[in-house]
């Protein structure tokens, strides 16, 4: 059976209420004028490059990582990420003290894999693609 929808006051509710605002900041929407103008709807833009992490990817690595049971979270965390979701489970990780390993492709610039390790975690480089890494 398919899991019941919500409408959209109770998307916001959930996500309001989400056990994450510890480490996850509540972003403004911006109003895209011109573009508005021009499609002739309102759009917005949900201004997740105010994250830590300059991604919404923090948002569900902290939701499913804070979800995990003591078992789970006493015996660390691994992922494979080419890039957003690798920092934002390392810095999740780093928040909630556990150990995270990242599995990365060889391929990944230097910046991004210096980001994951300054948020702690343990970087590990394999395969040449992201299909590589997650095997």
């Amino acid at each position: 059976m398919a899991e019941k929808q919500l409408d959209a006051q109770g998307y916001l509710k959930k996500t309001l209420l989400a056990r994450i605002y510890d480490l996850v900041k509540v972003t403004p929407l911006q109003s895209l004028d011109s573009l508005s103008s021009r499609l002739g709807v309102n759009v917005l833009l949900k201004r997740e490059d105010y994250q830590k992490i300059h991604s919404f990817k923090l948002r569900g690595a902290y939701h499913k990582i804070k979800n995990l049971d003591e078992a789970a979270l006493k015996s660390g965390i691994i992922t494979a990420s080419a890039g957003n979701h690798a920092q934002g489970v390392a810095l999740s990780a780093k928040k909630l003290g556990i150990k995270a390993v990242i599995v990365m492709p060889t391929t990944t610039p230097d910046l991004k894999i210096d980001a994951v390790r300054n948020y702690g975690a343990e970087v590990v480089l394999y395969g040449d693609s992201f299909n590589e890494s997650y095997d």
